[in-house]
């Protein structure tokens, strides 16, 4: 593997050596009393917005004023809170095109209102600390997102943005050298756990690219590869340890995890009402909120027994996606260990991904289904609801020819729709869900299908740009997720979940950019801004 420009790593080195400490300590950590106090009054519409919050002083001067204060007669905590802390600020404004402007340079024009810089980085706050600049998702999404992030690097990749490139890979190689791993985002309260790890398809577009030399990047596959193994080597059958599970086969495979049992703090009201909503104790609740949380499924009736989400069960499926990523992480390290010199360690990780293939092969592929499910290891059974996760295999080239064929039939019939990909069969509430489709899987489905030359690849591609383009002609703006059921009423956003849905959006905009260069034809193309927004 070779590429046209490497990076200087003395100089990155440099670089990140000059990132200010970052502060590790989460808001309920930081602030205890007053945190649990002001997230439960609601002082704030969004949970999210006080542990985005930046301080106005120093945290344990703010804590001592509040336990000074807090019991006096004509205390009011929503006066305190803002009196001192700066909420972040989401101008909506921002992602709305001007009238008639075209949708592919809309998208190009978003990339610097995206781009945070890290000057920009408030003191004292939950925010982690980057190098370099960063392209976050938009809207209440101010952070940087691990698998967002490939997604996103897509569409800047076709609007030659390579600066922004050459600085998400230096920010992912930092993150990894700084934590051990990629964490969900680079904000304190999400350091437990990580996202779907796709740095090592981060690393094959940076080389396709130019950007820098895959080779580069080796020490930190590795490492990112013990963060998910920890544990691996001793478990017995039927046992499980952070993320690993050991089946009662002997075969080892991965499930989500965050080392935390408390109530998400980004969404701690809501955590804590789920909790209430069940029978089993709180802080398991917590435990597999925080690990759907991680698989970038928040959430989805694919962790839960039924539609109710405090039945949620996240640490007890070993999922499709998660696995697939997995082996083409291990069949990165083992293609570039070879191509190093570093002949026992290549030969040792094409070991270790073939051992993975053969266990997906076993545990994951339903003949029956004629698809990938996931599968529920504490029951021994397979999670019989398809999901779109289901693309991922075919994406890794995991998948015999067979297997993409049937899995294209399976898509066909269970998750096409009028606006591409469904996320799923069920519509539970959940964003995650029926009626929503996602450009992260679409581009999975369209990548996946390719690879085995399916003609739906093109026909998922099509429709989702028809999605895209229609709702930007209509609305002016991209959003985060989009209705599938385009037929009753024309292209429109998607629903659900925790959240409004939000503007911006780094991974629409990425997938889309990239789709709109391969099909210059398509009526997207040509979509404009409404007259009136």
């Amino acid at each position: 593997m070779s590429a046209t420009r490497t990076l200087d790593p003395r100089a990155n080195a440099e670089k990140a050596a000059a990132v200010a400490p970052a502060d590790t300590l989460t808001p309920a950590d930081r602030y205890q009393e007053l945190f649990e106090a002001v997230q439960l009054a609601r002082v704030f519409d969004d949970s999210k917005t006080f542990v985005d919050c930046a301080p106005r002083r120093e945290p344990e001067q703010i804590l001592d004023a509040y336990r000074a204060r807090r019991d006096m007669p004509d205390f009011d905590l929503a006066a305190f809170v803002h009196a001192h802390f700066a909420p972040p600020q989401v101008h909506a404004s921002h992602y709305v095109s001007v009238p008639g402007q075209p949708l592919r340079e809309h998208i190009d024009g978003l990339w610097d209102v995206l781009t945070r810089q890290p000057r920009q980085h408030p003191a004292r706050g939950s925010l982690l600390p980057l190098p370099h600049p960063y392209v976050v998702p938009g809207g209440r999404f101010g952070e940087l997102y691990y698998w967002d992030s490939y997604f996103t690097m897509l569409g800047l990749a076709e609007s030659g943005r390579h600066d922004l490139l050459h600085a998400m890979a230096n920010n992912f190689a930092y993150l990894i050298d700084t934590y051990g791993h990629v964490p969900n985002g680079n904000r304190s309260y999400y350091l437990s756990r990580s996202q779907p790890p796709v740095f090592a398809l981060m690393v094959e577009l940076f080389e396709q690219k130019g950007i820098c030399a895959a080779m580069e990047y080796l020490p930190r596959l590795r490492k990112e590869y013990t963060y998910w193994m920890d544990g691996a080597d001793d478990l017995r059958p039927g046992d499980a340890h952070r993320h690993c599970v050991k089946l009662d086969d002997g075969s080892v495979l991965n499930r989500y995890w965050d080392d935390r049992d408390t109530p998400r703090e980004e969404s701690f009201l809501e955590d804590v009402s789920t909790a209430r909503q069940g029978t089993r104790p709180a802080h398991e609740v917590y435990r597999e909120l925080r690990a759907g949380a991680a698989s970038g499924w928040d959430f989805s009736a694919r962790w839960c027994d039924g539609a109710d989400l405090s039945s949620i069960r996240t640490t007890a499926i070993v999922p499709v996606d998660l696995n697939a990523m997995l082996y083409k992480l291990e069949r990165q390290i083992g293609l570039l260990s070879h191509a190093s010199g570093q002949r026992a360690q290549g030969e040792q990780f094409q070991r270790k991904a073939e051992a993975r293939r053969a266990a997906i092969d076993r545990v994951l592929w339903n003949d029956h289904a004629g698809a990938y499910l996931d599968y529920d290891w504490q029951r021994a059974a397979p999670r019989e609801a398809l999901n779109a996760a289901t693309a991922t295999p075919l994406y890794v080239a995991l998948a015999s020819r067979e297997q993409a064929r049937r899995v294209g039939q399976a898509l066909r019939a269970r998750l096409l729709r009028e606006g591409g990909i469904g996320t799923s069969e069920c519509a539970s509430g959940q964003q995650w869900d029926q009626p929503n489709g996602w450009a992260p899987l679409q581009w999975l489905a369209i990548g996946g299908l390719r690879q085995y030359g399916d003609p739906l690849a093109e026909v998922i591609a099509q429709r989702w740009l028809h999605t895209v383009g229609n709702l930007y002609q209509r609305e002016s703006k991209l959003v985060e997720k989009y209705a599938m059921d385009t037929s009753r009423a024309g292209a429109a956003g998607g629903g659900g979940g925790e959240y409004p849905l939000q503007d911006g959006f780094g991974w629409t905009n990425g997938v889309t950019r990239r789709l709109l260069h391969e099909d210059p034809a398509h009526a997207a193309n040509h979509a404009r801004a409404a007259s009136h927004a």
